[in-house]
């Protein structure tokens, strides 16, 4: 999927692209915030997470992505700091 999603993006401005990261971010708060406490964090309310919690999909999808991608970003930084 990663693959994917970089060959769609090549031509993708670094402003659009930070466009993007917000309206997304944006719409995913949203929809978390449509649920309760109880319904985020709670086990065995959504089967289908297969007894995980929906709120650790929104963290997975949110601040866990994002910190590996951040580290993904430094990385290659350095990586053209060193050529």
């Amino acid at each position: 999927m990663n693959v994917e999603f970089w060959k769609k993006h090549q031509d993708t401005s670094l402003d659009d692209a930070k466009n993007m990261l917000k309206k997304s971010h944006a719409e995913v708060m949203k929809l978390a915030e449509t649920f309760s406490n109880d319904e985020l964090f709670s086990k065995d309310i959504y089967k289908w997470v297969g007894g995980s919690t929906l709120g650790s999909y929104f963290v997975s999808a949110t601040a866990s992505h994002y910190d590996w991608a951040i580290k993904k970003l430094k990385a290659h930084t350095k990586s053209c700091l060193d050529l």
